[in-house]
């Protein structure tokens, strides 16, 4: 097998927004589920994991699009190892375009790509363990630093304490992943309904960072703290910051950047 994945996806569409285009949310699943296609496909996935009480968890997720593909395109997303430590290690995704029979183009459309960061848990203990421990380190050999992915890593997104408390939600089952916890994307989901459908009619998503800091639970409620960063450009696009917390004990559980355009 290659080092990088290949899996097609279409955009169905139940799966778009009011303009006919894929939702972020639905992107992100996409890129998650390319995640565990590659892993499976080549010994460290989730089903294997769950047998041995451990889990990939989602840490930080960066996707940067120019544009989202319209409902009943077909596409790909592509996907790779960039880097791993102990317990960390670094994903990459390109979405891109494809043939009518799924081959790969020769000079492909290129919607975006991604950057993320997993850590490996104990699913007894909820703590890091050690990724190098699975079958001998076998995850090295997949590793392929010389893809590029040329998008910023992202950083520390900081918060001011002025930040509009936006919003406070309830969760719920739908809301509950594979690991017990809130799925990672319904918080982008949560998140980007804090803006109205009439902003939507006028900007679109360029950038998304999110970095997950502690896990939430169903039952919980969450607290959405929003603030704008500098203000809104000559071209129109701005970038706003997000903090998700638990209201019950104030305590952060993710937090976001946006750039509209």
């Amino acid at each position: 097998m290659d080092k990088t994945g290949r899996y097609e996806f279409m955009a169905e569409p139940f799966h778009c927004d009011f303009s006919g285009r894929l939702f972020m949310g639905h992107l992100g699943n996409h890129l998650l589920n390319a995640a565990d296609f590659h892993s499976t496909h080549r010994g460290f996935g989730m089903k294997y994991l769950m047998s041995i009480n451990r889990s990939w968890v989602l840490s930080r997720l960066a996707i940067e699009m120019t544009e989202m593909p319209q409902q009943y395109t077909r596409f790909c997303v592509e996907t790779w190892v960039e880097s791993a430590m102990r317990y960390f290690t670094s994903r990459n995704f390109a979405v891109v375009g494809t043939t009518p029979d799924g081959t790969a183009q020769a000079q492909p459309k290129v919607y975006g790509y991604g950057r993320s960061i997993w850590a490996m848990i104990d699913t007894e203990t909820r703590q890091p363990t050690d990724i190098y421990a699975i079958d001998n380190g076998a995850i090295e050999q997949w590793i392929d630093k010389d893809k590029p992915c040329p998008i910023d890593k992202g950083g520390r997104v900081k918060m001011g304490s002025d930040a509009e408390h936006v919003r406070t939600i309830d969760t719920y089952y739908n809301d509950v992943d594979i690991n017990g916890h809130i799925n990672s994307v319904k918080y982008i989901e949560h998140l980007l309904d804090l803006w109205p459908m009439e902003w939507y009619s006028s900007h679109a998503i360029r950038r998304l960072e999110i970095a997950y800091v502690a896990e939430s639970h169903a039952g919980d409620r969450l607290a959405f703290f929003r603030e704008r960063q500098g203000s809104e450009t000559a071209d129109g696009s701005s970038t706003w910051n997000v903090s998700v917390q638990r209201e019950a004990d104030s305590v952060e559980v993710c937090r976001c950047k946006v750039k509209f355009i």
